[in-house]
């Protein structure tokens, strides 16, 4: 495919960077020569210096030929203007990085496809929408819905207590027959090696696993893993940032007890204006003694979304010493990933990363309709549609030429959840969950084609 990607920041480069190793042929355009300088020397792409928003530039980086536009700069303005230019300057399709949630909640109402807007991707709304998924889940570092929930991936660290560690994958099918959940990814403690399970794959204690569940598979999952599910209710959140407003709103909405701590004055009196229902509280939250006045051991969970990643982490590790079951931190440095859990905190979210991998699904081939790479392992999880002239369609699964660093993990058919063994027949129609090494995903795209 014939890629442009307007803004060379984190999440451009981020873009740029896990579609250079796929031979796409990619062009970035910024204004930034830095920027630009450095993506040249550390990435197989070409790159073009100017202003995306100029009709000279976009001819120049061959705009009437491009399968797609991508306008990722922080200015929601400019990347409006690059996809209506582009799409009038003949690329076929486009999306646009936008601040402002209430576009996507009413895009269909104000119609931006006919504006030449094909997506609408917000880092902040994805990061909203993971906080609240992961406060519902408490007991879990990671989670994915697809289909509104009939299918949800979940990752957790096996303790000892867990029921299945010293079992392989095929043993604990034989003791648990009834399981409604399929282990999709396992990363044992201390490497950084993503395996795809398979029959006589052993779980380790320490492991940090991914599950693929249906809806009544989650309770069996608690039990299994040993987990205890928690109910959520009182959530402290650092930062009155979009992602901290976003966050507060859409939790108070659910009937979370919501206490927000902004250190501007100002912004804090606009926020209690606009979060009637949210305590909002001046101050730093880096001060202990301010955290513990504000009952921060009465907490459930504490959210740090402010715009430093550092105190983010600290204020999450002091919400910890204090009692706090549940800790989430934004964080910008993507190198920070790899500390989350042997420093202590439960969840790190980076919506730059949420927003990359949100628009990398309509780069893959096949129909896939849903995208999402896990945290710290080098797979990725896709779903699906099966056409009826895909090579899957009208196969059993044990049939399929399937590579074993992939493995189907779930299906969904007329709206329902389905984790499949390996007689369940495929159909036309059918949405299917995949998860899959970087090394098979093209063999797995030809199979959906």
């Amino acid at each position: 495919m014939k890629i442009i990607i307007a803004g060379a920041g984190e999440v451009g480069f981020h873009l740029a960077k896990l579609l250079s190793y796929e031979s796409q042929d990619i062009t970035l355009i910024d204004t930034n020569k830095d920027c630009l300088n450095y993506a040249d020397t550390h990435l197989d792409i070409r790159v073009l210096k100017g202003d995306a928003t100029s009709i000279s530039i976009l001819r120049e980086a061959g705009v009437e030929n491009v399968d797609m536009v991508i306008a990722v700069t922080a200015s929601e303005t400019v990347n409006i203007t690059v996809c209506v230019l582009a799409k009038q300057l003949g690329a076929m399709r486009t999306i646009a990085r936008i601040s402002n949630a209430e576009f996507i909640e009413k895009k269909d109402e104000v119609g931006f496809i006919k504006f030449g807007i094909d997506e609408l991707i917000s880092p902040e709304a994805l990061a909203a929408s993971e906080i609240e998924l992961l406060l519902n889940q408490s007991a879990f570092n990671d989670s994915y819905e697809f289909e509104g929930g009939v299918l949800t991936m979940f990752g957790t660290v096996l303790s000892e207590s867990a029921l299945f560690v010293g079992k392989t994958v095929k043993e604990a099918a034989e003791v648990y027959p009834k399981l409604q959940f399929m282990p999709i990814a396992i990363q044992r403690s201390g490497t950084q090696y993503t395996i795809i399970p398979r029959g006589d794959t052993k779980f380790k204690e320490g492991d940090q696993v991914y599950f693929v569940t249906s809806i009544g598979g989650v309770e069996e999952l608690y039990k299994l893993t040993g987990k205890v599910k928690e109910q959520v209710r009182n959530v402290m959140i650092l930062g009155g940032s979009k992602i901290g407003y976003k966050s507060s709103r859409d939790l108070c909405d659910h009937k979370f007890r919501v206490k927000l701590i902004e250190k501007n004055k100002e912004k804090a009196f606009d926020l209690a204006d606009e979060l009637p229902n949210a305590l909002i509280i001046n101050g730093d939250g880096r001060n202990v003694e301010l955290l513990e006045e504000e009952g921060i051991s009465d907490m459930d969970a504490f959210i740090a979304v402010t715009g430093n990643s550092e105190t983010n982490i600290m204020s999450c590790l002091v919400a910890k010493s204090k009692g706090v079951r549940k800790t989430i931190a934004l964080v910008e440095n993507m190198d920070y990933f790899q500390l989350s859990h042997s420093i202590g905190i439960d969840t790190l979210i980076n919506k730059k990363l949420l927003a990359a991998n949100n628009i990398f699904r309509f780069i893959r081939k096949g129909e896939v309709v849903a995208m999402t790479k896990l945290n710290n392992m080098n797979a990725e999880l896709l779903e699906f549609i099966v056409k009826p002239t895909s090579e899957v369609s009208n196969n059993s699964i044990r049939d399929l030429d399937f590579p074993r660093s992939a493995i189907i993990a779930g299906v969904v058919r007329n709206g329902e959840g389905i984790i499949p063994q390996g007689d369940f027949y495929i159909q036309a129609g059918d949405r299917i969950v995949v998860c899959c090494l970087p090394k098979s995903i093209k063999k797995i795209e030809k199979l959906f084609l």
